[in-house]
């Protein structure tokens, strides 16, 4: 059997090699044409094709899929995986697999279809989510279901810690799917209604919240595009939060502990967070009390609230 794998960023390079690793051909990899990154915008491949590459397969990087799929159809491949490859298929596309297109989403659909369902679970504060190997269609993420595994949320969770153990799970869950796909041994369960998450986008935080709903947004943000604050002209992205117990009677936003000590605490609309990793703008990660060494913050000083249209 004949593979061809689509992916493009780290959370992809797992499967990839779990697909190798258990016998299979993969005979070429689709993936996102090379971006600009940093200051000077230097060209550089995603994390998929540096994979690819050291693994020596071939590599396919059309800009527009839809519109320049010949070299993929060269391939005569009898199917396609694909993991956060991140353009539409064509119903061309799908036709040139007898087998079919596998997709390997991180959510347990319907739930959280299309962009960032992981950083989107952790926000909204679910207990758990997991993969769904489902058979692609036109529709976004809409599929019939193949398999799927779930895998708890815990507190200590960042997107970062989350989309590996995810990665994972989805490595294992297609290397289960591949062989009852070659022979025809499966049945399909079709997906309720759902709905799609948006992609995420770099927030500023409202301390009026609730403790839970701040630390889920900061951890859920993070390690990127970040939850952030203001505070005069200082303004921090915040790596990670975790609840803490306030009986302080001070507005939201405002720090009630600002010590080596005692870490960084700030006042929610219930409870507070203590940040416990942070990073000033233009600076370097660090703990919170790393930080606190240099007192750029103390106890008293105000968080700006952002304002609500």
């Amino acid at each position: 059997m004949k593979i061809v794998f689509a992916g493009t960023p780290e959370f992809a390079c797992a499967p990839l090699g779990a697909i190798l690793e258990a016998g299979y051909d993969v005979a070429a990899v689709l993936t996102q044409p090379d971006k600009p990154q940093g200051r000077k915008g230097i060209l550089t491949p995603s994390p998929v094709k540096e994979e690819a590459e050291r693994l020596g397969i071939a590599v396919l990087q059309p800009e527009k899929l839809r519109l320049d799929y010949a070299a993929l159809a060269a391939v005569k491949a009898d199917l396609m995986v694909t993991c956060a490859y991140g353009q539409i298929l064509t119903q061309e596309v799908l036709d040139l697999f007898p087998l079919g297109v596998w997709n390997i989403h991180a959510s347990l659909l319907p739930a959280y279809r299309g962009a960032a369902p992981i950083a989107r679970a952790i926000i909204d504060g679910c207990r758990e989510t997991g993969v769904t190997i489902m058979k692609t269609e036109l529709g976004l993420d809409t599929g019939d279901i193949l398999l799927s595994e779930r895998c708890p949320i815990y507190d200590s969770d960042d997107c970062g810690t989350l989309s590996d153990r995810l990665s994972r799970l989805g490595a294992e869950l297609i290397v289960a799917a591949l062989p009852l796909i070659e022979k025809g041994n499966f049945s399909l369960q079709k997906q309720g209604q759902g709905f799609v998450c948006k992609k995420v986008e770099r927030t500023e935080v409202d301390f009026t919240r609730p403790s839970r709903e701040v630390s889920c947004l900061i951890r859920g943000l993070s390690p990127a595009p970040f939850a952030y604050a203001r505070t005069g002209e200082l303004t921090l992205n915040f790596w990670f939060a975790e609840e803490a117990e306030c009986g302080e009677d001070v507005p939201a936003g405002t720090v009630v502990a600002a010590s080596p000590k005692e870490g960084l605490v700030v006042k929610c609309g219930e409870g507070a967070v203590r940040i416990t990793e942070l990073q000033p703008a233009g600076g370097r990660r660090m703990s919170a009390r790393d930080f606190l060494n240099g007192r750029k913050l103390a106890k008293g000083m105000q968080f700006d609230i952002p304002r609500t249209v």
